[in-house]
């Protein structure tokens, strides 16, 4: 299923936090959007998963425009994990990815066997099946996200929306979970910090700033020592990993510079090749 961002803007309080965003996502692709803080990274995340309406444009999914579909119909194709993904009720682990069946139930049924099986190996995906009957108010910030996670897989999207899914979670668990979202076939659209996990596990990856599109394309043609410079303030010296060649930055700080700051959009004219909006 494919996902495309038709020239969206969202404003509050008369600024434009996302200004006329243009994105596609094609079926089984996993794009990044990286930018600094308030670039309108979240921003933009929530138009898809339907917690925000966007002020302006639409968000299509394979070209019907979400706003047609009932909230129900958009959370079988649409799962999201968000950053403010908070339970304060004693529920268990397992009854917490449970609830990810509920846009396809009616009522207070019980869940299937086969509904049952689907939480099993979510949970085990997940490395959080001995978890199962343990109160997420007991869990670490690590263990808890992966709840969350195998929670919107039980959901069985065919899109999914995640707002930085590494929050939290070990350096094993997140080379599994992004090796498994790469791997996953599923229509994929992830906000990142790390530029070195984005390189790693997006086809694409999409630079925010201000809200404005600034770059778009494979990580090796966006993620430049001149865009990194330009769009968050820092100096990068970008190598091939010696194994995959995928892109990989090594940081340096910036004097400060008076003419610009970290978040400044970049020129069409200053962006790498291939990459202009």
């Amino acid at each position: 299923m494919s996902l495309c961002l038709r020239a969206m803007s969202v404003e509050a309080g008369g600024r434009a936090l996302v200004d006329r965003l243009a994105l596609e996502v094609a079926e089984g692709e996993v794009v990044g959007l990286v930018g600094p803080n308030g670039s309108g990274k979240s921003t933009a995340l929530r138009c898809v998963y339907r917690a925000l309406k966007p002020t302006s444009g639409a968000v299509l999914l394979d070209g019907t425009d979400l706003a047609t579909l009932s909230l129900r119909d958009s959370a079988r194709q649409i799962a999201a994990l968000t950053q403010e993904s908070r339970s304060e009720l004693d529920f268990t682990a397992g009854e917490v990815v449970a609830l990810g069946r509920a846009p396809h139930s009616r009522g207070n049924r019980p869940l299937t066997p086969g509904e049952r099986e689907l939480c099993h190996e979510a949970m085990d995906r997940m490395d959080i099946g001995h978890l199962a009957d343990r109160s997420v108010l007991t869990l670490s910030g690590g263990e808890r996200q992966r709840v969350l996670v195998a929670r919107a897989l039980v959901q069985e999207p065919r899109v999914l929306v995640l707002d930085e899914p590494t929050n939290h979670l070990d350096i094993r668990h997140q080379v599994g979970l992004l090796s498994f979202l790469r791997g996953s076939g599923l229509t994929v659209l992830t906000a990142l910090h790390d530029l070195n996990l984005a390189a790693a596990v997006c086809h694409r990856v999409a630079v925010l700033s201000h809200g404005t599109l600034v770059a778009d394309g494979p990580p090796a043609d966006v993620l430049t020592p001149g865009l990194v410079r330009k769009v968050f303030g820092v100096a990068a010296t970008v190598v091939p990993h010696p194994r995959t060649g995928v892109p990989q930055l090594l940081y340096d700080l910036v004097p400060t510079d008076t003419s610009t700051s970290p978040g400044d959009a970049t020129p069409a004219d200053a962006l790498p090749e291939g990459t202009r909006s």
